[in-house]
């Protein structure tokens, strides 16, 4: 089965959850590209990375108990 396929095959809760999750993912990435980097600007741009790591963390919390709400409703 290709990627598509599957992809169909998964409910609207289970894509934004993966799409939640590959998205903090890359700002987990992107913050330690940050890290990496020294400039005169690095307090901000670290600042700015923890502030979109929050964000994307509490987004992919909110997908999976909304997840995690769609399967409990399955099970009854």
């Amino acid at each position: 089965m290709n990627q598509q396929a599957a992809a169909s095959l998964k409910t609207r809760a289970e894509q934004e959850t993966e799409n939640e999750a590959n998205r903090l993912g890359e700002q987990v990435r992107a913050a330690l590209s940050v890290v990496a980097q020294r400039s005169s600007d690095e307090a901000d741009a670290l600042q700015t990375a923890a502030d979109r790591i929050e964000r994307a963390a509490r987004d992919l919390a909110d997908a999976l108990r909304e997840l995690a709400q769609q399967r409990a409703s399955e099970e009854s």
